[in-house]
C-alpha cells in the first residue's frame, strides 16, 4: 500500500512536471468534426472520418506518387506557421502495413521533396515523428520549383502531402490516423504498462565501465519502479526508470537505467515490476568471446578438415580442396586459356556459401592484420586452440596466413592481374564441404580485386618482416605480389566486375574504386616509402565514412594515424587525423544522444547492419588510440552493449553468447551439420528493412526487423568482413579491461618520477630501480592480458628483476613503498 502511495504521488508529479515543461502543439488535429476536416483523395483513394479517426482506404488503383493532401482550417487561415518548429507527429496504423512518407508543402506549392522522410505503419497504433529540420527544400522534381533546390517557406504551409508506398504505389488497404500533432507532440496522457521489454548486454558488463539497461515499449510509458539484487538477493539498487524518449528506428519508446556505480563482481537480477533479467559483472566477461570471435575463422576454413581436438562437437571432414580449379571463360587470357586448371586450396569460405572472394577478403583479412599490428603484445599470448598452436608464430598470424595463402593463389603470375572470386556457377545446397562436387572456377579480373589484394599484402608484409625466421621469404613474396597487383589496377584502372553470363554467385561489384586506389597506394608507401606510391596519396580522395567492403578509405587513415612517425614527413598526418576524428565524433555524438544510449540511427540499418555498428567501434577506438580521450573508449564499451542484447530486437546477435541468440544462423555448415546449436562465436548480419528474402517479419521498424531464421539471408546470415570488426573490437576491449585491472592501484597513489625510476625501457635483460629515499616493499609485473607473471612481498635488496625470460611485449610493473603505490609502463625487447 505505501509502495503504491509512493507511485501515485509519482504519477501525479510526473503529470504537474509535464504541465510545466512540456510544450503545446502548434496545431493539433484529432479528427473529432469531420466537418473542419480539409482532405482531398486522388484517384485510386477515398476517404472518411468517424469517432475521431481519419481513415484513407486504397483500392489498389492509386500511382505511384499519388497524394493524399490535408489542408488547414485555423480560424479562418488556410495556412500554418511551422518555422518555430518543423515537425509532424501522427500516431497511425495501416493494413496492411505498408511505407508512409509525408511532405510539407506551402503557399507557393514547393514540397520538401529533396530529402523526403518515411516511416513504415504497422498493424498497432503507433506514435511516429517527421523532423524537417534542415530539410526544408523542393529539389524540382516537378512542379513550379523549376532549377532547384527551391526554399520551403516553413511559415506559410498550406498542405501535408501523404504518400503511401511512395515510388510504388497500388496500395490496398487501410490508413487509421488517430491524430496528427505540429510543431511539437500532441499532450497526450501516457499510459501505464505491461507491455514493455528489458534490453541489456547479456554477454555482461564490465567493472570500472558505464553499465545501463533499457527498457522498451511501443506505447510512451510512466515512470516503472525497478530494483537490481546481487546473487545473495540483497538489493543494491532501486529507482523509477527516467521518462522515456521515441525511438523512431524501432517505433519504440525507450527508457535507459544506469547502473554504473555497481561494480562488484557476480550474477545480478533487475526486477522491473515483476519483469526480471539476469546479468552479470566481472573484469574478463569477454574473454571467451574474445577467443570464439576469431575461432570462427578456423571452423570456416576451405580445404581442411576441423578436428574434434580443435573444434569439439563442431568437428568435420575436409571440403573443397581447391586444387583442381579452372580458369572461367571470362578470367581467360593467352596463357591461362578457357579451362586451365590451376590449384588454390585453402581461404575461409566468405559467409553462408562456399565461395572465396577477394574483395570481402580484403577488408576482412585487413582488419585482423589491423587487429595483431594495433596491439601485437597482446595476441602474441593469445591461444586460439587452432592446429597451429604451439608454433613460435602467434595464433592470430597463423589463421590469417591459412587465407592470405589463398589470396596469393588468386594472382595470375602472368601479369598481376587477380580473380575476383573462386566459386560454382551457382550456390550449393544447404550440404556439408564434403558433399561439394560443384565444378569450381576462377572468375574474371578487376580493379577492385587487385587494389584490396595490393593493400592487403603490402600490410602482411610489413607484420610479417618481424617473422622472417619462423617464415622465410614470405614478406617479399607479399610485398612483390602487392606490386604486382597495384601495377595490374594502374594498367586496368576501370575493370569493374559484374558477374559474366551464367554466374549467379555474389558480385561484391563496385564501380568506383577510388578509395580502393588510395587505401593500395597508401600501405605501400607505409611499406616500402617508395616515391610512386607517396605521389599516388591524395587525401582529399580518400573518404572517412564507416568502413565496409565497398567503401574502404578510412582503412587507408588508420594505417596513416599509427604509423604517422614514419611517413609524417611525406604525409599530411593532421589532415588524416582530423578526417578520422570528425567520424568518431559522429558516432560518439549519436551515442551520447540516442535514446539508446547506441550509435546506430537511420541509415546505419543496411544489409550487415551489425558489421556497421562493429566497424563503429572500431573508429572509436582508433579515435581513442590517436588522441587519448577517453570519451572515445567509454562509447566504444557502450556500443558492444547493443551487438549483445542492448538492442530494438532482444537479440545477442552472436551466436553462443548471450540468453537470446541466433540458433537459425543462414551458415551452411551449422545447419548442415546435425548439431542443435550452431558454430559459436558467429555475428549475423543484423536488422534492416529491406526484407530482400521476402521472409516473414514480426516487424518493419528498422531496429527490429530481424528474423532468426534460415530463410532470412538479408539479416540472418554470417559473413567474414562482419565479424573481423567483432573480433578486433571484442580483444581490444578486454585488452584495455586487462590493462584496467593491471594498472588499478589502492587510493593511496602517488607519481614517484623524482624518487624512482625503472630502466632501461625497453628493456632486454635487467630491469633496474633506482631508488630515493625509499624502501620498496613489493614489485608486482602483470603482462598485457593482465595476469600476473612476478611478485614479491619481500624487500628487494638487489633493486633489479630479471626480464630476460619475458616475452616481447608490454609490461605493467607496479611498486609500493611506504609512501604508496605506483604503476609504470615497461617494453620487453
Amino acid at each position: 500500500m505505501i509502495m503504491q502511495s509512493i507511485k501515485s504521488i509519482l504519477i501525479c508529479l510526473f503529470f504537474f512536471q509535464l504541465s510545466i515543461f512540456s510544450q503545446e502543439p502548434i496545431f493539433k488535429e484529432n479528427f473529432e468534426n469531420s466537418a473542419n476536416t480539409i482532405v482531398n483523395t486522388p484517384s485510386g483513394f477515398s476517404h472518411s472520418v468517424s469517432n475521431g479517426t481519419l481513415k484513407i482506404v486504397g483500392n489498389g488503383g492509386g500511382g505511384r506518387w499519388s497524394s493524399v493532401s490535408y489542408g488547414f482550417n485555423i480560424n479562418g487561415s488556410s495556412t500554418i506557421n511551422l518555422s518555430e518548429s518543423p515537425k509532424v507527429f501522427i500516431r497511425a496504423k495501416a493494413t496492411p502495413s505498408l511505407e508512409l512518407r509525408i511532405d510539407l508543402r506551402d503557399q507557393s506549392d514547393y514540397l520538401t521533396n529533396q530529402n523526403p522522410t518515411s516511416v513504415r505503419l504497422s498493424g498497432d497504433f503507433v506514435t511516429y515523428e517527421f523532423d524537417f529540420t534542415g530539410k526544408l527544400f523542393d529539389g524540382a522534381f516537378g512542379g513550379p520549383c523549376k532549377t532547384g533546390p527551391c526554399s520551403v517557406d516553413a511559415s506559410k504551409i498550406e498542405f501535408l502531402s501523404i504518400y503511401a508506398n511512395p515510388g510504388t504505389g497500388n496500395y490496398n488497404g487501410t490508413i487509421e490516423i488517430d491524430w496528427i500533432s505540429f510543431g511539437y507532440k500532441q499532450a497526450i496522457e501516457q499510459q501505464e504498462t505491461t507491455n514493455f521489454f528489458i534490453r541489456y548486454n547479456q554477454v555482461g558488463y564490465l567493472t570500472g565501465r558505464d553499465k545501463t539497461i533499457n527498457i522498451t515499449s511501443t506505447v510512451n510509458f510512466l515512470p516503472l519502479d525497478y530494483n537490481i539484487k546481487n546473487s545473495s538477493g540483497v538489493i543494491v539498487k532501486t529507482g523509477t526508470t527516467p521518462n522515456p524518449r521515441f525511438w523512431g528506428d524501432a517505433q519504440e519508446y525507450a527508457s535507459i537505467i544506469n547502473f554504473s556505480e555497481i561494480d562488484t563482481e557476480g550474477s545480478y537480477t533487475v526486477d522491473v515490476e515483476g519483469k526480471i533479467a539476469r546479468f552479470y559483472i566481472g573484469s574478463s566477461v569477454y574473454e571467451d568471446l574474445s577467443i570464439a570471435a576469431l575461432k570462427y575463422y578456423y571452423y570456416n576454413r576451405a580445404s581442411a578438415a576441423i578436428t574434434a581436438q580443435h573444434g569439439g562437437i563442431w568437428s568435420r571432414s575436409s571440403g573443397l580442396p581447391d586444387t583442381q580449379v579452372r580458369v572461367h571463360s571470362s578470367a581467360a587470357s593467352s596463357l591461362r586459356p578457357t579451362g586451365t586448371i590451376i590449384s588454390a586450396p585453402k581461404g575461409w569460405f566468405d559467409a553462408g556459401d562456399y565461395n572465396k572472394y577477394i574483395v570481402n577478403s580484403g577488408i576482412s583479412t585487413y582488419t585482423l592484420l589491423a587487429a595483431f599490428e594495433h596491439y601485437t603484445s597482446y595476441y602474441q599470448s593469445k591461444e586460439l586452440n587452432i592446429p597451429e598452436s604451439g608454433n613460435n608464430l602467434p595464433d592470430i598470424l597463423d589463421e590469417i596466413i591459412w587465407n592470405l595463402d589463398w589470396m596469393l593463389a588468386m594472382q595470375d603470375p602472368n601479369d598481376g592481374g587477380v580473380y575476383h572470386k573462386l566459386t560454382g556457377l551457382n550456390f550449393a545446397g544447404r550440404i556439408m564441404p564434403n558433399r561439394y562436387t560443384a565444378t569450381r572456377y576462377v572468375v574474371k579480373k578487376s580493379t577492385s580485386a587487385a587494389l584490396n589484394f595490393a593493400a592487403v599484402a603490402a600490410q602482411a608484409s610489413r607484420v610479417f618482416a618481424n617473422y622472417e625466421s619462423e617464415k622465410p621469404g614470405y614478406s617479399i613474396a607479399l610485398k612483390d605480389a602487392a606490386k604486382g597487383a597495384y601495377n595490374w589496377a594502374k594498367a586496368n584502372p576501370t575493370v569493374y566486375f559484374t558477374n559474366p553470363s551464367g554466374v549467379l554467385t555474389g558480385e561484391y561489384g563496385d564501380g568506383n574504386v577510388t578509395d580502393e586506389f588510395q587505401w593500395a597506394a597508401s600501405e605501400l608507401f607505409i611499406t616500402t616509402g617508395e616515391a610512386q606510391y607517396k605521389s599516388d596519396i591524395n587525401l582529399n580522395a580518400i573518404n572517412n565514412g564507416v568502413p565496409s567492403w565497398q567503401s574502404v578509405g578510412s582503412l587507408a587513415l588508420f594505417s596513416m594515424n599509427f604509423h604517422s612517425s614514419s611517413i609524417s614527413n611525406d604525409v599530411d598526418i593532421n589532415t588524416a587525423k582530423s578526417k578520422l576524428l570528425a567520424t568518431a565524433n559522429i558516432i560518439r555524438t549519436k551515442v551520447n544522444n540516442s535514446p539508446m544510449a547506441i550509435g546506430m540511427s537511420g541509415s546505419d540499418y543496411v544489409w550487415g547492419s551489425n558489421g556497421v555498428a562493429a566497424n563503429q567501434m572500431l573508429y572509436l577506438l582508433r579515435a581513442y588510440e590517436i588522441s587519448s580521450d577517453e570519451t572515445y573508449l567509454k562509447a566504444a564499451y557502450k556500443g558492444m552493449d547493443y551487438l549483445l542484447g542492448r538492442n530494438g530486437t532482444g537479440f545477442s546477435f552472436v551466436s553462443g553468447f548471450g540468453d537470446k541468440t541466433p540458433i537459425n544462423p543462414h551458415h551452411r555448415i551449422s545447419f548442415a551439420d546435425g548439431i542443435s546449436t550452431p558454430v559459436p562465436g558467429m555475428l549475423v548480419g543484423g536488422p534492416q528493412p529491406g526484407q530482400q528474402d521476402k521472409c516473414s517479419y514480426s516487424s518493419n521498424a528498422s531496429a527490429k526487423s530481424f528474423s532468426d531464421t534460415w530463410c532470412s539471408y538479408s539479416t540472418n546470415e554470417v559473413t567474414i568482413n562482419w565479424n573481423a570488426p567483432l573480433a578486433y573490437v571484442i580483444n581490444a576491449l578486454q585488452m584495455y579491461q586487462n590493462q584496467g585491472v593491471a594498472l588499478s592501484v589502492d587510493k593511496n597513489k602517488i607519481v614517484f618520477d623524482d624518487e624512482i625510476q625503472l630502466y632501461p625501457n625497453p628493456v632486454k635483460n635487467q630491469l633496474y630501480f633506482k631508488v630515493s629515499n625509499l624502501d620498496i616493499q613489493e614489485v608486482v609485473i602483470y603482462d598485457v592480458t593482465g595476469k600476473e607473471v612476478f611478485q614479491t612481498n619481500k624487500i628487494l635488496k638487489q633493486n633489479k628483476v630479471d626480464f630476460t625470460s619475458y616475452k616481447r611485449g608490454i609490461y605493467f610493473v607496479k611498486v609500493k613503498t611506504q609512501k604508496g603505490v605506483t604503476t609504470k609502463k615497461i617494453l620487453k625487447k
